[in-house]
């Protein structure tokens, strides 16, 4: 098996082996991933991080040995909780990097980021809670995990990761993690509150707050009441999502 990093800002996913393929993720810079397969320009790839699966193009990654597979996803974990960050590289060219890319992944890179690491939160809710208002009005993607486009499982899977807390990638699957509350009232803010459609699939995901109210990607990020109902959307004034459940991951 062999593997690679994301050695640029990010690199699409994609569902099938072809640009005009619908993506479904998106790596970022210092993300790793196992190859387990390959189609004339294409591989398929294994996200260390969540275990997504698709495809990426063989021009957007850089390959590595299996010892630094294990050194990067070992020791040098650094997630940049910057909106934005610029790395140079050895022919002093620079290039952006976004909230959530793997900062620590830069000196393997051979790039160099003016960077300083902020001191941990102790309060992991809080800390959680601080990087999804960084992601405010960001456009909705699908498939995206950037502050230039994300859709409602990134945010929180990107909110979480920023911690160190891994949670899957899609909101179905996040689903399935934690412990389900009951009631709204029994959840603390950063909590995830699941959303279903007509025939009961769950669709949508968003990041408990204080007082009854809800961050979450939909047209942009933004935040909205929350009741026993589901999301009240405060500019149309009616419910824009149904209520699954209440899941407590921390």
């Amino acid at each position: 098996m062999k593997y690679g990093i994301c050695n640029i800002g990010k690199t699409p996913l994609r569902k099938e082996p072809n640009h005009k393929s619908e993506l479904i993720s998106e790596i970022l810079y210092g993300e790793t991933f196992s190859i387990v397969s390959r189609k004339k320009n294409w591989v398929k790839v294994i996200i260390y991080w969540d275990e997504y699966e698709g495809w990426v193009n063989l021009n957007q990654f850089l390959s590595i040995t299996l010892k630094d597979f294990k050194l990067i996803n070992s020791n040098n974990q650094k997630y940049l909780t910057d909106l934005i960050q610029y790395l140079e590289c050895e022919n002093h060219q620079i290039f952006p990097v976004c909230m959530g890319s793997n900062i620590g992944a830069s000196e393997y890179l051979n790039n160099y980021c003016e960077w300083t690491p902020k001191k941990a939160n102790k309060d992991i809710r809080s800390s959680i809670i601080t990087s999804a208002y960084k992601y405010l009005n960001s456009p909705y993607l699908w498939g995206g995990r950037s502050p230039f486009g994300i859709d409602c499982s990134g945010l929180t899977q990107m909110c979480y990761k920023i911690q160190g807390i891994k949670i899957k990638r899609d909101a179905w699957q996040q689903s399935e993690q934690g412990t389900t509350l009951s009631f709204i009232e029994e959840s603390n803010p950063g909590d995830l509150a699941f959303f279903d459609d007509d025939e009961g699939k769950i669709i949508h995901v968003g990041i408990l707050l204080k007082n009854n109210y809800i961050i979450h990607s939909h047209g942009k990020v933004r935040i909205d009441k929350i009741d026993q109902t589901g999301i009240f959307n405060i500019n149309t004034n009616n419910h824009s999502h149904k209520l699954r459940l209440i899941k407590k991951i921390l």
